[in-house]
């Protein structure tokens, strides 16, 4: 077979399905929007079957529901009438999905969620099916052309499709943000550049705080232990005045002779950069830079110049924030 031919293959393919998408795109009407808004206030699980395609769709869009926010889980319709019914509580809501809505699996499911009263949202093509009757629901997907024929496909791309938008759609409606997702997702990347400084900084009696009055003599004793390379100068009231490097000092034993004399007040960095503790420790690594310092203090929601934190730039590096 010629490359052409394949690539004709391929672009029709393609077309039937953006086609399919089309048309549910049109079809999208109020009883979408009566589902999302089911599913944000469920207080139980959201639990998704299918059979054959429309199994393996129905485990994404579980496993998509989950990642954002809405306790979800796949059921096998096979295993349903051997036991797993006992999976589905009264507060659960059931979504099947099946093209035809006429799939045998399905039917004793359908009966166990209607005499239980378990809400039922069907994903389905046909208004005179089993299915559609029987759902509380019913979010109607257009009747569309398969590629091939008779291969699963642009009906699987439509109920992937639907799925993907009522799990966005209920990730906006129950508010779930970023900080939320990493709170779902702590490893990979989308984890690590989630994570917020609060996540990553030094706390306790790791932080290098010191009292403005200080002999610089003294100063470079506390340097040398806390094995940070820098100090920050708090005062009376434990409020955050200033910070000092031991580059700084170094370079001021240069011009003075009697530095050791001096008070850390005297030589100090005055109000140093401090950031909010749920900001994105991307964010911190940009103002580092941008502010060319190698630490940042730490502040919460209240005063900026109340540090609960530090944070440094070799603490990012090692969290892989970049």
């Amino acid at each position: 077979m010629k490359n052409k031919k394949l690539f004709d293959i391929a672009n029709d393919v393609i077309n039937l399905e953006i086609k399919a998408l089309q048309k549910l795109k049109k079809n999208i009407n109020l009883s979408f929007c009566k589902a999302v808004v089911k599913i944000s206030k469920c207080q139980s699980k959201v639990i998704l079957c299918g059979v054959g395609k429309s199994g393996l769709i129905a485990s994404k869009i579980a496993a998509t529901l989950a990642s954002v926010g809405t306790p979800s889980f796949n059921l096998a319709a096979s295993e349903a009438s051997h036991g797993d019914l006992g999976m589905i509580s009264k507060n659960d809501i059931l979504i099947l999905i099946s093209n035809s809505g006429q799939t045998s699996e399905l039917k004793n499911i359908i009966q166990y969620a209607n005499r239980n009263k378990i809400l039922l949202i069907g994903i389905v093509s046909k208004k005179e099916s089993i299915l559609y009757k029987a759902s509380d629901i019913k979010l109607l997907i257009p009747r569309v052309d398969e590629a091939g024929g008779i291969i699963p496909t642009s009906s699987t791309t439509s109920q992937l499709a639907l799925g993907d938008a009522l799990a966005i759609a209920t990730m906006n409606y129950k508010k779930f943000g970023k900080l939320d997702f990493k709170k779902l997702h702590p490893a990979g990347t989308l984890g690590t550049q989630l994570r917020t400084v609060e996540d990553i900084m030094i706390t306790g009696n790791k932080i290098p705080f010191v009292r403005e009055n200080l002999h610089v003599k003294k100063a470079l004793q506390i340097l040398s232990k806390k094995k940070l390379g820098f100090l920050l100068i708090q005062n009376k009231k434990k409020i955050t005045v200033g910070i000092i490097t031991d580059g700084q000092i170094r370079r001021f034993s240069e011009k003075k002779e009697n530095l050791y004399d001096l008070s850390l007040k005297d030589i100090m960095t005055k109000n140093p950069v401090s950031i909010n503790k749920d900001s994105l420790a991307v964010k911190a690594l940009s103002l580092m830079s941008d502010k060319k310092i190698t630490s940042l203090c730490v502040h919460g929601n209240k005063n900026k110049r109340k540090t609960i934190g530090i944070l440094h730039i070799h603490t990012l590096l090692q969290s892989s924030i970049n």
